[in-house]
């Protein structure tokens, strides 16, 4: 728990000083600064003053007789509007982060109900600090409350509930895996902590720039003989940052900032101790997988195997009836997490099947657990057609609810996870490659379950070099895409984008009109997509029923009849990989959900 939290409190930090927080800032050091009351060493205020001077003028004796204490001036009251700002930004955040799709689901409501919360609350703030009977309004629920100074703290405690729900959308795997349990309602002990402490390293450097604002406003003078002239400026402002962030005008500053803290997050929230813990999120009943490292060349001990569990369906055995790995004591068990849409997982089910049949007689029991990437994916009759098309004929467990992904601790598409005749995983891989050392443990494993078994030559497929450089796996979500350029992302409505001047290399694009959504993107009249990619050959999984045609470099190469249930189709196959500009046409309707390469 302790170093899950340290991965949160570093990663908050992180996020807290990259480009994405830019937008907030002036709002974080205005609000800072707020009603400071008199500065130090002001003199009374000027009613108090005026009823000095109404009062009549003693005599000469009684002035004598009576020593009247001098007027001292009021202390001035703490200003602590920069701590009220940032602990609405956490409850906000470390709330609606771990609620806000439960209950958006719950009431029915739009999936971005939330940011336009955050955007109405900052033009509310905003117009109280223009208008004061909006302020009096903000202030009302905590009129209750004696102090005045009180109820100013409470609007700006109002104003950090606002920013927190536009801060959402900052950060990388460690809220990734926040916001997945979150959708899941898997809202565990070590998620809490990992939420909470994420909250409070993005909160440090909002706190020292909203402490900043304080200062600065209590010891310039022009913050203390203007300040109804500032007051109208930062309403000014507010309401303005509103705006251009609903109509995402603040994104062309953030592109063209360098991502300077990338490196940063990727050692420690993509760390390999980050990825254990982070993927050990759901399940406590395993610990001991997160002790052994991916990928090592060796066999170790990483606890007992958990059960293949939750499984709506079996495909390829008797009956549909399922695999219980205790009943497989005694052989060597490889489970392979993969899914069917995912061509990293295609180009290593060669390498599976080969196992399988090579290895079987020798007592190698292959479970493939199709873990579904997308919603069409859990469909059991999708998954048995493309089981029987990839031509997968050892058993098949449909995880559609992830009981078996969690329990396992995954992450990652293809995994493969090697289990020893006691029950004892033994050895886990993520991702593409490491064929032949997997192999080789393969066959340790076997002569350990049977000393005197005669194993049949290696399959020969091996090949553990991957293409240096090619385009990484591309999602169309608007949670999940990377390396996007041009017009601003429109969430969940028709939208008209343009293409931009040159889209970088794995960059991509968007032109025409398109419907961007968590899952998908739709194509609407004129849609065009290109992506700048490396590889042998690029692939997309697409949907509906239409034409797509295909251009590279500007040339049309060919057009592909889409029918049907979402579907991998291959666009470009070379014989070398290459560098090229990829642009796909698709008819209205055609729904594109990733591409692949190879």
């Amino acid at each position: 728990m302790l170093t899950l939290v340290l991965i949160g409190l570093l990663g908050g930090l992180i996020t807290a000083l990259s480009p994405c927080i830019l937008p907030v800032l002036p709002v974080v050091f205005l609000a800072g600064g707020g009603d400071a009351g008199p500065p130090p060493g002001a003199g009374p205020p000027s009613a108090a003053r005026d009823r000095d001077l109404a009062q009549p003028a003693p005599d000469e004796d009684s002035a004598v007789l009576v020593d009247d204490p001098p007027v001292q001036p009021p202390r001035p009251r703490r200003n602590r509007r920069p701590y009220a700002v940032v602990a609405g930004l956490v409850v906000s955040f470390s709330f609606f982060t771990l609620l806000g799709v439960t209950i958006i689901s719950a009431l029915g409501l739009p999936q971005d109900i939330l940011r336009c919360l955050g955007l109405g609350l900052l033009v509310m703030i905003g117009l109280g600090l223009i208008l004061p009977p909006v302020e009096r309004l903000l202030e009302k629920p905590f009129a209750r409350i004696p102090q005045r100074q009180v109820n100013k703290e409470g609007s700006a405690f109002v104003l950090g509930l606002g920013l927190g729900l536009l801060y959402v959308p900052c950060a990388g795997p460690v809220l990734a895996a926040i916001t997945v349990a979150g959708a899941r309602g898997e809202i565990s002990s070590g998620i809490v902590a990992l939420t909470l402490s994420f909250a409070l390293g993005t909160a440090i450097p909002l706190l020292v720039f909203a402490l900043a604002g304080r200062r600065v406003s209590a010891r310039v003078a022009a913050f203390r003989t203007r300040a109804r002239g500032l007051r109208i400026a930062a309403g000014t402002l507010m309401i303005v940052l509103a705006f251009a962030l609903a109509f995402d005008a603040t994104t062309a500053l953030q592109r063209a900032l360098p991502n300077y803290t990338a490196a940063a997050q990727k050692k420690v929230e993509d760390s390999d101790g980050a990825r254990q813990q982070l993927s050990g999120l759901y399940d406590d009943s395993n610990k001991e997988l997160s002790a052994c490292e991916d990928g090592v060349n060796e066999l170790r001990s990483c606890g007992q195997a958990p059960p293949v569990t939750g499984i709506t369906k079996w495909l390829n055995t008797p009956d549909g009836q399922p695999v219980d790995l205790t009943a497989l004591r005694g052989m060597v068990v490889l489970i392979d997490f993969w899914t069917y849409s995912c061509i990293n997982c295609q180009r290593s089910l060669p390498h599976v099947k080969d196992w399988d049949r090579v290895y079987k007689s020798s007592g190698l029991q292959v479970i493939g657990v199709h873990s579904p990437e997308f919603a069409f994916e859990k469909d059991p009759g999708n998954v048995a057609d493309q089981t029987r098309r990839l031509g997968v004929r050892y058993p098949v467990a449909l995880d559609n609810q992830l009981d078996t992904w969690n329990a396992y601790r995954n992450r990652f598409w293809p995994a493969k996870y090697l289990i020893d005749a006691n029950g004892t995983v033994r050895y886990f891989t993520f991702g593409e490659g490491r064929y032949d050392q997997t192999e080789d443990l393969i066959r340790t494993l076997l002569r350990q379950a049977d000393p005197g078994v005669k194993l049949p030559p290696r399959t020969g497929r091996g090949n553990d070099r991957l293409t240096a450089g090619r385009t990484p796996e591309t999602y169309l979500s608007t949670l999940r895409l990377r390396g996007y350029t041009g017009t601003p992302l429109t969430l969940g409505r028709p939208a008209a984008y343009r293409f931009p001047a040159a889209i970088p290399l794995n960059g991509l694009s968007l032109d025409g009109t398109w419907t961007t959504a968590y899952e998908q993107f739709t194509a609407g009249d004129n849609a065009r997509l290109a992506i700048t990619y490396r590889a042998k050959n690029a692939n997309l999984v697409l949907a509906g029923e239409g034409r797509v045609t295909v251009f590279l470099d500007g040339k049309k190469t060919k057009t592909i009849q889409v029918h049907g249930a979402p579907t991998l189709y291959r666009l470009t196959d070379d014989d070398h990989p290459r560098k090229g500009r990829l642009e796909i046409r698709p008819a209205p309707g055609i729904q594109a959900f990733a591409f692949t390469f190879g």
